[in-house]
């Protein structure tokens, strides 16, 4: 194995930290600083005064580079060596070196504002510009001033803009440390393929027919084009000639795999044997596989976005930025020379593609984040005015705010409520924290754990419509049906099901259920009923087996908890059985998605109220996971909608008693004028859609 380049740099390393409280190191792809930083401070005794707190942006990265240095150590993982992700803390009290999602980091300082455990706090793979890691990296200069003689910080990257962080930390050092061992020959296609994924598969045996030995990864969107082309790949290589060339592993590699097949990856094949590793972007710098010498890189990436003006989010496959294209070919030359196949023209490269990936800080919705700054309860904090490396819109800082107050994490001034400091304790997204409280008054919590539970999987659990799916399931018992009451009910009524089961996983074989993403609900579940139990106050009721029963009273309850829970995400009926417009301060037309169980009357109707877990647009925007709420429980959300002061709910100083234009009740009255029940609803749907993608464009 050869030595990592960071290696050569450690004593002007440990120099540059031992005189600096903040550093900025950038390594370049295969540098070595995921593994070895720590490793480097640990032995010279950074460990004596507390752990080293290394974030990841994603649960993948933490688990595998914590393995691996636990390996170089020699010790068992999870004790001198661990992680800690959402759902899993593999620590202990011996725990020095802890690899954690920089989501659970934050988390942590909820208790521990200061960070009095770690001695070092290392932000790993800045460059991907994580929502959390932004949020971070304003908490840390900060912290840096509170805890300046016993605390070091070190940003680490591959390609970030080292100057702008070092202004951002006033002027600390900048280490550039390289870390392509080996030169890539870069490769471009003539034109743009019509299929990237067809494209991907033939350049793929191409080169395992015609080139040397070594690995081929291919970087995919997501879960489902990896899914296609294994399938593919694996048909086309048992089709070729016996003996015309070397025996071939297909492997997938993505965030939704269990740790069991992400691990397969890092083993080396066997002899006279290549292996195709079809990847999602997780591979451009979180993860470094070993034998790569040939990269596929379609141009493209999967990437959700979040328009404020609309509430909505889209799953967009768009162009990837020129540092992605960098950080994709790298991965080829980690042991030898290389080659990377761009299935993109020169130009586009040159003329279409960003410099850099767009902050996720900029894309995202805020809620979750600003109810953690909120909760820090800071004095001189203004959300509109936090110091973030690159702000995101005021447009969408406002919307956070919006949102928390209309699920009464913070009060008409801009303070955290009592309900806000427990939901920031709780790792789930506002409207399912607040959803479990307002559950555990109505003595719902039970079925409330559930549907929290099933909501946050990391996969989709439920069959699809697909005509192979339906043949499949042709005999199969059906699934519930939510009583007509929508699709939370219905997840609520599966689990129950599978619980009558003993959780037997061939009942959700039988009915084409994700089993291993219904086995992470049942931990997921347990867990937060564990948490409830310590930071709910009074009694909880948390049901056993035998008081599982499907009751119309606790159907109602759990409905109106998530009308609570979701206030913000209210939607009323406005043409015809399809046409929803979301109330409160959005104003655009959608559809229920058509998966959707939420039953119609005899005259084909859909209820005139409902609440929505997230808002899509695919083909249209559509609402996902829809439940259908009362009129006498949205009446107190829209009295909250006449007066909104948005320098108030931001904390800020100002005295204007401006309150949010109009989006109280006459909202409705003003739509309705202007979008009649006469309209055609496939024409506004269109013009809404035009509206949002315009709306994009300009950002």
């Amino acid at each position: 194995m050869a030595i990592l380049p960071i290696l050569q740099f450690e004593e002007q390393i440990l120099e540059t930290v031992e005189r600096n409280p903040v550093a900025v190191i950038i390594g370049e792809t295969g540098s070595g600083k995921s593994t070895q930083l720590s490793q480097m401070l640990h032995k010279r005794g950074y460990t004596k005064s507390g752990m080293i707190a290394v974030t990841q942006p994603r649960r993948v990265a933490a688990v595998s580079v914590s393995r691996r240095v636990a390996q170089e150590l020699g010790v068992r993982l999870g004790e001198e060596v661990g992680y800690a992700i959402r759902f899993e803390d593999r620590t202990s009290e011996r725990t020095r070196i802890k690899y954690l999602t920089d989501g659970v980091l934050l988390r942590e300082s909820l208790s521990n504002p200061e960070l009095n455990q770690y001695s070092v706090i290392i932000l790993d793979e800045a460059h991907e510009r994580s929502l959390n890691t932004d949020i971070l990296l304003g908490l840390m200069k900060r912290l840096i001033k509170m805890r300046a003689s016993n605390l070091k910080v070190l940003i680490t990257s591959a390609t970030l803009d080292g100057e702008k962080v070092s202004r951002f930390f006033s002027d600390c050092p900048i280490l550039n440390v390289p870390g392509k061992l080996f030169p890539v020959e870069i490769l471009h296609s003539a034109e743009s393929p019509k299929s990237y994924l067809e494209s991907s598969l033939k350049t793929a045996i191409d080169i395992h027919v015609q080139e040397p030995e070594g690995d081929i990864l291919i970087f995919m969107t997501g879960q489902d084009d990896i899914e296609k082309l294994v399938s593919k790949l694996e048909e086309r290589v048992q089709r070729l000639e016996e003996g015309s060339c070397m025996d071939a592993i297909i492997l997938p590699l993505h965030g939704s795999l269990p740790p069991e097949l992400q691990v397969r990856v890092f083993a080396p094949p066997p002899p006279n044997c290549r292996r195709f590793i079809v990847a999602t972007n997780i591979a451009e710098t979180s993860l470094t596989v070993d034998g790569v010498v040939y990269v596929i890189d379609s141009g493209y990436v999967k990437q959700r976005q979040y328009n404020p003006s609309t509430g909505m989010y889209s799953l967009d496959v768009v162009q990837i930025s020129k540092v992605q294209a960098n950080q994709r070919a790298g991965r080829a030359g980690r042991t030898r020379p290389g080659k990377c196949y761009r299935l993109y023209p020169s130009m586009v490269y040159n003329d279409n593609f960003l410099d850099a990936t767009v902050p996720e800080i900029q894309r995202s919705s805020l809620a979750g984040s600003v109810l953690y700054l909120k909760s820090l309860d800071l004095p001189d904090i203004d959300i509109l005015k936090f110091n973030f490396l690159d702000p995101p819109s005021s447009e969408t800082l406002e919307d956070a705010l919006k949102q928390l107050y209309l699920i009464d994490a913070i009060d008409e001034n801009g303070s955290i409520t009592s309900v806000g400091r427990t939901m920031a304790e709780l790792p789930l997204e506002p409207s399912l924290s607040r959803t479990l409280m307002e559950a555990n008054e109505n003595g719902c919590l039970s079925q409330a754990l559930t549907v929290a539970a099933m909501l946050s999987a990391e996969t989709t659990l439920l069959p699809g419509r697909s005509k192979s799916t339906e043949k499949k399931r042709k005999h199969a018992p059906d699934l519930p049906d939510g009583s007509g009451w929508g699709d939370h009910i219905q997840l609520l009524q599966i689990f129950e099901h599978w619980d009558q089961t003993d959780y037997d996983v061939d009942w959700c074989k039988d009915n084409s259920l994700q089993v291993r993403g219904m086995l992470f609900v049942k931990d997921v579940r347990k867990q937060l009923s564990q948490i409830m139990q310590k930071i709910a106050k009074g009694p909880l009721d948390v049901r056993t087996k035998e008081r599982w029963k499907e009751s119309r009273q606790d159907y109602m309850n759990l409905r109106k908890a998530l009308c609570v829970g979701y206030a913000n995400q209210l939607a009323e009926r406005m043409i015809r059985h399809n046409g929803y417009r979301t109330i409160g301060f959005k104003s655009q037309l959608v559809q229920v998605h058509p998966s959707s169980v939420l039953r119609t009357d005899e005259e084909g109707m859909l209820p005139n109220y409902v609440v929505y877990h997230e808002l899509i647009v695919t083909s249209r925007p559509y609402m996902r996971y829809v439940c259908a709420v009362e009129m006498p429980w949205v009446r107190p959300i829209l009295q909250k909608l006449e007066k909104l002061n948005i320098n108030k709910l931001s904390g800020g100083s100002s005295q204007s008693e401006e309150s949010f234009d109009g989006e109280s009740s006459n909202l409705p009255k003003r739509v309705v004028d202007v979008v009649g029940p006469t309209a055609d609803p496939g024409s506004m749907i269109q013009a809404a859609r035009e509206r949002f993608l315009a709306r994009k464009a300009n950002r």
